[in-house]
């Protein structure tokens, strides 16, 4: 195995055991898995569709669809339209690679189909359940369980190990890594469709597929894309709490509070800190009310079961976490890339939201904090609660946090109603 110029794992004819490992059985997988892959000559490409389909479904693929490199040749102009508007972000890696980012081909000319595939992520329990009890942190449904970069990542590549050698032919495996555009990919493929939040959205799954991309140099048929079924349904625009839709199909990344408390560096702006409540890390209330959900089902992948502890953790506890402990908890979710300072920024927001005086000491004691992203929300959080000291203590030297002082005691922080709830759209 190799890897190719992006950093995708590349596998080439001839370079893959011919024996594969005995994957675990699952409702719906098959044995044998552990037959010699080689000698098979050569196949049909209906044929090796259908080897894929069957290995994929005993890896524990919930969905598969193929289309080829040029079926949206409209992405490159909507892309460039997309960061032109800005609504991209502090997201700088987005203008980078641009062209490979929006053609396939660019990015691997040899490529000559892309085999997309999904994991059902749905989740156990109602996502939004969290959001009524504004003394603990809402996390993001994908964020409460393990990675899924790593569980997708290994079974995609063992799935391409395979094919490769039944093929002939290299491929490349993609989970959200490199530049690719998985959702427009997706829907020329035939998953699903891209909502009008911008999601891709399957009349099986619902919002909770997780994607995984396959490009290779073997020819395969191509499936037909999946038509358009919002109609006049609005749920998902209406239910952003901070209006990040400026129309449907198009996502405002700046106004979007799963952009804003994971991608985001600095200071959440004082617009968005009433309305996140006491989303902690990401949002799925666009996701989440969505009509099509009535058809998912819960995720049968074992390392995607949700961790009970991320349901709805109590925010004076995650307050208390420094590096380490932050660290130690996290490891191996979605949660620990974003770092601890980040993700307190966040809980002092909620805690602030909370209308709860009886957190006021946590935020208290995080104006000492060492990071100053902390100390400044720290002061609004505070502020929320009406209990903030009359002055910044004396080292105080942050122009960030001095700022929020500033904004503090000129009227600039409303106090929150005692146990206010979580999340309001903005006025």
């Amino acid at each position: 195995m190799g890897r190719g110029r992006d950093g995708a794992e590349l596998v080439r004819a001839g370079e893959v055991a011919p024996l594969l490992p005995q994957p675990a059985h699952r409702p719906g997988g098959r044995d044998g898995a552990g037959r010699s892959l080689r000698g098979s000559g050569l196949l049909t490409p209906h044929a090796l569709r259908h080897f894929l389909e069957t290995r994929a479904r005993a890896l524990g693929f919930d969905a598969l669809a193929i289309t080829r490199p040029d079926a949206v040749p409209a992405l490159p102009e909507r892309l460039a339209a997309w960061l032109a508007s800005g609504h991209h972000g502090d997201m700088a890696w987005m203008e980078e690679r641009t062209g490979e980012r929006a053609d396939p081909a660019r990015l691997w000319p040899e490529v000559r189909s892309i085999v997309m595939l999904g994991v059902n992520a749905g989740p156990e329990s109602d996502p939004l359940a969290a959001l009524r009890d504004p003394s603990r942190g809402s996390i993001a449904v994908y964020a409460r369980r393990r990675d899924y970069h790593d569980v997708i990542k290994g079974k995609l590549k063992e799935l391409g190990g395979a094919f490769a050698v039944k093929a002939g032919a290299a491929i490349k495996v993609f989970v959200d890594t490199a530049p690719v555009m998985e959702k427009p990919l997706a829907a020329a493929a035939g998953l699903g469709w891209q909502g009008k939040h911008s999601v891709l959205l399957s009349r099986d799954f619902g919002n909770w597929l997780l994607l995984g991309a396959l490009y290779t140099t073997a020819e395969l048929p191509a499936d037909a894309p999946e038509g358009d079924h919002c109609g006049r349904c609005r749920r998902c625009l209406d239910a952003c709490p901070t209006d990040a839709f400026p129309a449907p199909y198009q996502l405002d990344a700046r106004r979007c509070l799963a952009y804003l408390t994971i991608e985001h560096a600095g200071p959440i702006p004082p617009e968005f800190r009433v309305p996140m409540g006491n989303r902690v890390f990401g949002c799925d209330d666009c996701l989440a009310v969505c009509p099509w959900n009535k058809f998912a089902t819960a995720t049968r992948e074992a390392r995607l079961t949700a961790r009970d502890d991320l349901a709805a953790p109590p925010l004076a506890e995650l307050a208390r976490l420094d590096d380490a402990a932050f660290r130690r908890r996290f490891a191996g979710t979605p949660i620990k890339r974003t770092g601890r300072d980040r993700f307190l920024r966040n809980v002092l927001i909620a805690i602030g939201n909370s209308g709860d005086e009886g957190l006021s000491g946590e935020a208290e004691r995080l104006l000492g904090d060492p990071s100053p992203l902390v100390r400044g929300m720290a002061v609004w959080a505070l502020a929320r609660l009406g209990r903030l000291p009359p002055a910044p203590p004396p080292g105080e030297r942050d122009p960030d946090v001095l700022a929020e002082w500033d904004l503090a005691k000129n009227s600039g922080v409303r106090r929150a109603s005692p146990l206010a709830g979580a999340g309001q759209r903005p006025a």
